[in-house]
């Protein structure tokens, strides 16, 4: 899963770079994405997940364990 936030399932998007003549070239718009580890208190171990800054905020607000059960529910996160 290259590119997509394993939390909130955000991808780049696609856009235009657009010159002071107004000729438009296609061009990326990256994610801000990290590779992190979260201490899950739960199993007592290391979870590594791929993350945008926004999902990092996410994880803040509701928790690691909630987080990862709503990501799992939604096909982004395959945690064994």
């Amino acid at each position: 899963m290259a590119k997509v936030c394993q939390v909130t399932g955000r991808k780049r998007m696609k856009g235009n770079n657009v010159a002071h003549s107004k000729l438009r070239t296609k061009r990326d718009f990256s994610l801000n994405l990290k590779t992190k580890k979260f201490w899950s208190e739960e199993e007592q171990r290391f979870i590594t997940l791929k993350v945008s800054c926004k999902g990092m905020r996410t994880i803040e607000k509701n928790g690691l364990e909630a987080t990862v059960r709503e990501a799992q529910k939604k096909g982004l996160v395959n945690l064994v």
